[in-house]
Parts: structure tokens; C-alpha cells; sequence
């Protein structure tokens, strides 16, 4: 993508930043974000940073070619928090954000959605799956997805909506300021390079289809250079357990530190034990394939470390 003008809304957060850190070396990048989850810092001098909520009726929204969605608030406990809340930021922010988008103009938004309202899988989760909500932020973004169906059948908008599965970058990246919230990859590596034992729920065995935040950018961006429609998967392809996890970790840090087993604080039958993703949707749309294979993901990730 070149020379366009971009919003990317969420874009101080984790995936948001360096979304935009990317387009902004060949494109006008905006970056929308209330710091609630996000903070400047992430963000490259060349792009500019407005300090708002996709609540507000005032978004930079004129001669903007492309929309990004990404604000979201995007944890189970924080939804479970106060639920009117992620109603408003996760459902009415976006629709307020594609309304202002589409009345300047823009007709391409490109949104996150979530690749936990699959469920349990083992097996890879094909777009087209029956798919159920069991939390208020699963809901949330399911109600996005109608959301999205609507501004295109209706306006005749492309709206691609993208179900991430687990993305991650490290703490050596602009994930640091997650904290709590941060992918259980980054939680992990940085207690045990700092000989603090990572707590894992119950046995170790749920798995994740762990995708590096650099491919979830070039799918972002292969979406919107292919004016996609309708929702796509972002994933890998490829799950690890977490006592792998906890192996892999070890093994790359050149140390030798024991998880502690906890009970699982999120109920059964809400918590989410394991991912996969089917991209083959994505694939023959774009030609999209995840480039960072799992192991080379973990090297990068320690690599801060050593």
C-alpha cells in the first residue's frame, strides 16, 4: 500500500502501533487512541497521533482512503468489568467510527475481530463454522461482525473483518505496556528470564495458534490492498501447548525454570483451552501466508534478553 491516507484507530496499542509504524513508511498515517490500552510512545515519529475515544463525534475522518479498526477493549475481565462499557467502546465505537468514515467518504475498513468465539478446536476453525458467544467480549465482537455485514450489504462498503488468533511480539516490542493483558508468550518469557517461575492454569495443556504481530500487520494490510469483504482468519495454521511453551522458552534462554500449575480463575465454561486457525480463506483471497515460523518467532522474542 502506497500513498494513501490511513486511519488506524487503537493505533498506540500493541497491533494498532505497529500497523501503523509500517503503512506510515510509504503512506499519511493517523493513528487514533485514548490511551486506555495504548501509548504514543509505541509510535514512530511519522505518524500522527490524536488523542481521542472512537466515541467521540470529531474523528479524522476526512480524505481518509482506508480504515483500520482496532480499538477494542479486548479481555474477557475487562468486559466482565462493566459490560455496559464494552458494549460502547467495542459495538458503538466502531459503528461511530465506520459511520464518520463512510459520510467523509471512505468506503475500505478493514476491523479485529476474535478467533475466540470458535471456541474449543483442535482442529483448524473455518470461517464458515457455526460459531457461539460465551462472554461479553466475544459477544461484542460477533455483534461487530453483524455490524460490519450491514454498512456492506447496505452501503456497499468492503468490510474486512479479521478473527485473529493468538498474536504476539514480546515485551522487547510495543507489547510491554500490556502488562496482565499482554500475550501469555511475552507473560511467559519475561518470568522466566527473570528466574520467576510463569504461572500456568491447571495442566499445561491448552494450546494457541501463537501468530507474530509482523504477519498480523501484512495481513491487515493485504486485506485492504485487496478491498476484502465479509471475515477472514489471521492465524498460522499451527498450536503449541503451554508447557511446550514453557520447554521452547527454557531451551532459547539457555535457563532452566519450572512453571507453577494454578487453578484456572476463569470458569470452564468460558475459558477457551484450544486454537487453530484454517487460513486457507485468506490465502486464496491474497496470497497471504504467515512468514515467521513458531520457533523463530520465540528466538526474536528472547532476543531482548540476552
Amino acid at each position: 500500500m502506497e500513498g494513501k491516507t490511513v486511519l488506524v484507530t487503537g493505533g498506540a496499542g500493541f497491533i494498532g502501533s505497529n500497523l501503523a509504524n509500517t503503512l506510515a513508511e510509504d503512506n499519511e498515517v493517523v493513528a487514533v487512541d485514548d490511551e486506555y490500552l495504548g501509548t504514543p510512545e509505541n509510535l514512530n515519529d511519522d505518524v500522527a497521533f490524536v488523542d481521542k475515544s472512537v466515541l467521540d463525534d470529531d474523528l479524522p475522518t476526512e480524505g481518509v482512503d482506508v480504515v483500520f479498526h482496532l480499538a477494542a477493549l479486548s479481555s474477557y475481565a475487562m468486559h466482565e468489568e462493566d459490560p455496559c462499557k464494552g458494549v460502547r467502546v467495542n459495538i458503538e465505537g466502531f459503528v461511530n467510527t465506520v459511520v464518520q468514515a463512510r459520510d467523509d467518504g471512505c468506503d475500505t475498513v478493514v476491523y479485529a475481530s476474535t478467533s475466540s468465539i470458535y471456541g474449543d478446536r483442535t482442529e483448524p476453525s473455518p470461517e464458515e463454522m457455526d460459531v457461539e458467544t460465551r462472554t461479553g467480549y466475544e459477544a461484542s465482537k460477533l455483534g461487530r461482525e453483524r455490524y460490519g455485514e450491514y454498512f456492506s450489504h447496505h452501503y456497499d462498503m468492503t468490510m474486512a473483518g479479521m478473527r485473529f488468533f493468538s498474536v504476539y511480539q514480546g515485551y522487547g516490542g510495543n507489547e510491554e505496556h500490556k502488562g496482565e493483558y499482554a500475550n501469555i508468550l511475552a507473560q511467559f518469557a519475561d518470568d522466566i528470564a527473570n528466574g520467576r517461575s510463569p504461572k500456568v492454569y491447571g495442566d499445561g495443556s491448552q494450546t494457541r495458534d501463537f501468530t507474530h504481530v509482523d504477519d498480523i500487520v501484512r495481513g491487515l494490510v493485504a486485506a485492504a490492498e485487496h478491498e476484502l469483504d465479509g471475515i477472514y482468519n489471521l492465524g498460522t495454521g499451527e498450536s503449541y501447548d503451554f508447557n511446550t511453551v514453557v520447554e521452547l522458552l527454557n531451551e532459547e534462554l539457555g535457563t532452566d525454570v519450572e512453571p507453577t500449575h494454578v487453578e484456572n480463575p476463569i470458569p470452564d465454561y468460558v475459558y477457551v483451552h484450544d486454537t487453530m486457525a484454517d487460513i486457507s480463506k485468506m490465502k486464496a483471497a491474497t496470497g497471504w501466508e504467515p512468514q515467521i515460523e513458531f520457533r523463530e518467532g520465540v528466538e526474536q522474542l528472547c532476543a531482548q534478553y540476552k
